[in-house]
């Protein structure tokens, strides 16, 4: 059985902070030669379509009361303001985070995370535009800068936009191979930078 990976999305999100790991995810499992180590699905708060950046309208798999069990849930990022909130939100963030195995997250989605779960420590990146607010509203986290993901064990960040495709190849390599890494990565045609 496949660890079951939600990836939670919502109006205004940025389209690629889902789209990419979606596709990193989805395509590990393809060319895995029929193991199919991911099942990888999208959640919101309800069954409306989505409205993330642009219009790119998206209707998601699941809702925050009705989804699979999860062994990994990422956050993704986007206008975050209004969503990090949303006290049912909140709520539904910080009861994941007791349960999963990892909690990742693309771009601003840190600022949900860390509103939900004010316990977290430690390192954090996020989109270098919002870095500063990142430190001025969180002061108990260290944001660093200049790195693509930053993991410190059950909490996985990254950068804004592309950078969660090349976290979600990092994933990949931690819950399964670097040798599935690198295909999928391949068959994405994809550069993957690793941090340094």
């Amino acid at each position: 059985m496949g660890m079951n990976i939600g990836i939670y999305i919502y109006d205004q999100a940025e389209v690629l902070d889902f789209s990419g790991p979606f596709e990193v995810f989805s395509t590990a499992s393809r060319v895995s030669g029929g193991e199919n180590p991911f099942s990888v699905f999208l959640i919101a708060e309800t069954e409306a379509p989505v409205s993330a950046r642009a219009g790119y309208r998206v209707i998601p798999d699941y809702t925050i009361g009705d989804h699979p069990p999860l062994d990994l849930l990422i956050i993704s990022g986007g206008v975050h303001s209004l969503e990090m909130n949303k006290l049912r939100v909140k709520e539904w963030i910080n009861d994941q985070f007791g349960k999963v195995n990892l909690i990742a997250t693309v771009c601003t989605g840190v600022f949900l995370l860390a509103s939900a779960e004010p316990s977290i420590l430690g390192k954090v990146t996020t989109h270098w535009e919002d870095m500063a607010e990142l430190r001025a509203k969180f002061p108990n986290l260290e944001v660093v800068e200049g790195v693509r993901w930053v993991d410190e064990g059950k909490v996985i960040s990254s950068g804004g936009i592309s950078a969660g495709i090349d976290m979600s190849l990092y994933l990949v390599s931690k819950l399964h191979s670097i040798a599935l890494a690198d295909k999928t990565a391949r068959q994405m045609e994809y550069f993957w930078v690793k941090n340094t």
